[in-house]
């Protein structure tokens, strides 16, 4: 069984910086693309990031020039460093991933973690 497990979130001051990770464990035969969703409290998820397998990103106009996606193949882990935050990035961010596993391919989601971002 595949798991896609968060870590990172908390509160933090306006202008600050936080580094979300999120691993992937279980049978696992090779990850493709991998990202970050955001949900703010009454609104939609929004797709803010984005990694391809070699590494071609790309981001939300909302987190561009702020926030930095990357990842890490040989520990099967996703990134994201968020700089200069805004209260308005507030939200729930969860990673996602598309997994292949000996028998299936599927897209795999993590719990979530809170940001919070105030003074």
């Amino acid at each position: 069984q595949v798991q896609l497990v968060e870590s990172g979130g908390g509160l933090v001051q306006p202008g600050g910086s936080l580094r979300l990770s999120c691993a992937a464990s279980g049978s696992i035969s090779s990850i493709n693309a991998m990202g970050w969703y955001r949900q703010a409290p009454g609104k939609q998820h929004e797709l803010i990031t984005h990694i391809t397998s070699d590494a071609s990103t790309n981001y939300a106009d909302s987190v561009k020039g702020r926030f930095t996606i990357s990842r890490d193949n040989a520990k099967n882990t996703l990134y994201l460093q968020m700089n200069s935050l805004k209260p308005e990035d507030t939200a729930v961010y969860y990673c996602y991933a598309n997994i292949a596993t000996a028998l299936t391919g599927n897209d795999y989601w993590g719990q979530g973690t809170q940001v919070t971002v105030s003074s």
